[in-house]
C-alpha cells in the first residue's frame, strides 16, 4: 500500500477530497430509491399565472415561511431579499421551532446565519452555505430534521424599513418516520458589545449531541491584531476543556493573521484589516470533525490581541501574552442535539446589535457636478450621466462633532457606469473604483476611517484616466455614476467601549492577591 501511494505522488495522481469524496456519495445515493416524498414551501404566487412571487414583510412583522406536520427533514433553504434597508442582513432575523416548542431552537440575525456578520454583503462558497449575488442571495443545505412539527419565520426588526421582496425556497422530505437517534439542528446567536473581561462564551448547552460550526464576526475598536485569543472546549461538565486552541486564526484554520478565502470547512468571508473601524467575519464547518457531548457543551474563546496608540506604539503587552481587547464580538453556534434546546433569554434587539451609524441619503445631500448636467435625484439616489470622458461630482457632508469616523458609501455598478476616484477635502482616498459590471446591481465600498472635525467636508468623486477591464464596446459610454447612501460611524462614540478598556487595563495592572 506505501507503494502504491509513493506511486500516486510521484505520478501527481491527486487524492479526493474529503468534500469531492462527499459529492461521490452523494452522488452514488442517486442510484438508490429514495424512501420520502419532496416536498417545496415557498414564495411561490397562489396564482400559477403570475410570475409576482416575492413576499413583503413590514417594519416589525413576522412572515411564517413553513409550518408543518412531521415527520420530515429540511434539506434546502434558499432566499433572497430586495430592499434599501442597508442593513438588512441584521434587520431579518431567522427563527425554528419545533414541535411545539413555545421558544425557537434556531434564532439569529440572517446574515450572521449564512456566515456574514456585521449586515456585510459578501459572496463565497462552502460547503453547507452559499452566498452570492453580492450577499443578496442566500442558501445552506443544513439538514433539519423534525419529528412531530416545524415552524420557520422570518422578522424584519427594523421599525422604519419595509421590505420590499423576499423570495424563498424551503426543500424538505416527508418521512414516515425518523430514525431513534435523529437529532436536531440548532444555531444560536449571541454577542458582547463590547467584549467584557474574560473570556466570550460561543455556547453554553446541556442535552446530548455534537457541535457542527462556528461563525464568528468582531467590529475592532482597537488599531493592532485582533485574534490570539484561543479557543476551549468543555465537553460534559469537565472543568479543564478537553479541546484547546492556539489561537483565534488557527481555530478558524488560518495562520499569521486572517486573509479572504472560503474553502468547503473553513474560511473568512469578511476581513478588512487591523485598524481601528475594521470589521472581520469567519466560519468553521465541524462537518468532518463534529465534537460529540453526552450532557453539555460549553465553547469559549479569548479576545486577546495586539495594541497601538494613536503614536503607533504597542500598548504594554507581558512577554508571551496579550492584552484582552473590548472588540464588538458576535457569533453564531451551530449543533445538533436532542431533546431540543430553545432559546430562553431573548436576542437583543436590532438597536442593540449595530453600531450607531448615521445614514444619509444620496438625495439628503447637496452636490456640484462638472459638467452640470444629466445629474438626476431618483427616490433616495443621485444618478450622474455626464456622457463625457472626464467628469466629477462632489458631495457636502456635514460633520457635528470632533471624532474618528468610519465613512462607507452604497454605490449602484452598471453596464453603463465609469471608473472614479474618491476624495475627501482634496485627499485621495485610496485607488479608483470600478463601478463597470455587466449587471446593475447595489455595490459597497469601504471609504476608510478618517479623523474629522466638526463642519462641512467635501467627498469628491473624479473619473479616473483609466477604463474598466469590464466595459465593452456597445457602440456608447455614459460614464455614469450613482450614489444611494453615505454612512457614517463616529468610533468615539461606541457605546461602553471607554470604560470596559479600563476594567481591562485595571485588571491588568492590579497586583495578584498572595
Amino acid at each position: 500500500m506505501r507503494i502504491i501511494i509513493s506511486l500516486m505522488i510521484l505520478l501527481g495522481i491527486a487524492f479526493p477530497s474529503a468534500s469531492q469524496q462527499e459529492a461521490a456519495n452523494a452522488l452514488d445515493s442517486l442510484t438508490r430509491q429514495q424512501q420520502y416524498e419532496a416536498r417545496r414551501n415557498s414564495s411561490s404566487n397562489e396564482d400559477l399565472a403570475r410570475n409576482g412571487d416575492a413576499r413583503s414583510i413590514d417594519a416589525g412583522a413576522t412572515l411564517v415561511l413553513m409550518d408543518e406536520d412531521g415527520p420530515g427533514v429540511i434539506t434546502h433553504f434558499w432566499n433572497t431579499v430586495g430592499s434599501e434597508d442597508p442593513f438588512v442582513g441584521q434587520s431579518l432575523v431567522l427563527r425554528v421551532y419545533y414541535d411545539g416548542n413555545a421558544k425557537p431552537s434556531v434564532e439569529s440575525p440572517l446574515g450572521d446565519f449564512f456566515g456574514v456578520g456585521h449586515a456585510a454583503g459578501k459572496d463565497y462558497t462552502s460547503l453547507p452555505v452559499t452566498v452570492s449575488s453580492r450577499g443578496r442571495s442566500r442558501v445552506c443545505y443544513w439538514r433539519m430534521p423534525f419529528r412531530q412539527h416545524i415552524k420557520v419565520t422570518v422578522t424584519n426588526e427594523s421599525t422604519t424599513q419595509k421590505l420590499d421582496s423576499f423570495y424563498y425556497y424551503l426543500d424538505w422530505q416527508k418521512h414516515d418516520s425518523l430514525p431513534e437517534d435523529t437529532a436536531y439542528f440548532h444555531a444560536r446567536y449571541k454577542q458582547a458589545m463590547p467584549a467584557q473581561p474574560g473570556r466570550y462564551v460561543i455556547l453554553d448547552t446541556k442535552g446530548r449531541g455534537h457541535y457542527a460550526g462556528t461563525v464568528y464576526s468582531v467590529f475592532q475598536l482597537e488599531t493592532g491584531w485582533f485574534g490570539e485569543g484561543d479557543d476551549f472546549f468543555f465537553i460534559d461538565g469537565a472543568e479543564l476543556p478537553q479541546l484547546r486552541g492556539t489561537g483565534t486564526e488557527d481555530y478558524f484554520n488560518d495562520a499569521w493573521g486572517f486573509r479572504e478565502f472560503a474553502a468547503p470547512y473553513h474560511g473568512v468571508t469578511l476581513y478588512e484589516g487591523v485598524l481601528t473601524g475594521d470589521r472581520v467575519s469567519a466560519y468553521r464547518w465541524h462537518i468532518q470533525d463534529p465534537i460529540p457531548f453526552k450532557e453539555s457543551l460549553r465553547l469559549e474563546i479569548e479576545h486577546r490581541g495586539s495594541i497601538y496608540n494613536e503614536k503607533g506604539t504597542l500598548v504594554t503587552m507581558e512577554a508571551g501574552n496579550f492584552e484582552e481587547r473590548p472588540d464588538w464580538i458576535s457569533s453564531v453556534a451551530f449543533w445538533y442535539q436532542y431533546p431540543p434546546a430553545v432559546v430562553e433569554e431573548p436576542m437583543p434587539p436590532l438597536e442593540e446589535r449595530l453600531p450607531p451609524y448615521r445614514v444619509i441619503m444620496g438625495s439628503e445631500l447637496k452636490f456640484r457636478a462638472d459638467p452640470p448636467i444629466l445629474v438626476m435625484p431618483l427616490g433616495h439616489f443621485v444618478g450622474y450621466v455626464p456622457n463625457a470622458k472626464e467628469a466629477s461630482i462632489e458631495f457636502d457632508i456635514d460633520i457635528e462633532k470632533d471624532g474618528r469616523y468610519r465613512m462607507d458609501g452604497a454605490f449602484i455598478a452598471s453596464l453603463m457606469s465609469g471608473v472614479y476616484q474618491p476624495y475627501l477635502d482634496g485627499k485621495k482616498i485610496g485607488g479608483p473604483i470600478d463601478f463597470v459590471i455587466p449587471n446593475f446591481d447595489p455595490l459597497w465600498v469601504r471609504l476608510d476611517t478618517h479623523d474629522l472635525t466638526a463642519g462641512t467636508h467635501v467627498l469628491r468623486f473624479e473619473s479616473a484616466k483609466e477604463d474598466s477591464p469590464n466595459m465593452r464596446d456597445i457602440g456608447f459610454k455614459f460614464n455614469a455614476f450613482g450614489l444611494a447612501a453615505i454612512t457614517l460611524l463616529r468610533l468615539d462614540d461606541m457605546e461602553g467601549y471607554q470604560q470596559v478598556l479600563r476594567q481591562l487595563l485595571e485588571k491588568k495592572n492590579t497586583p495578584a492577591t498572595p
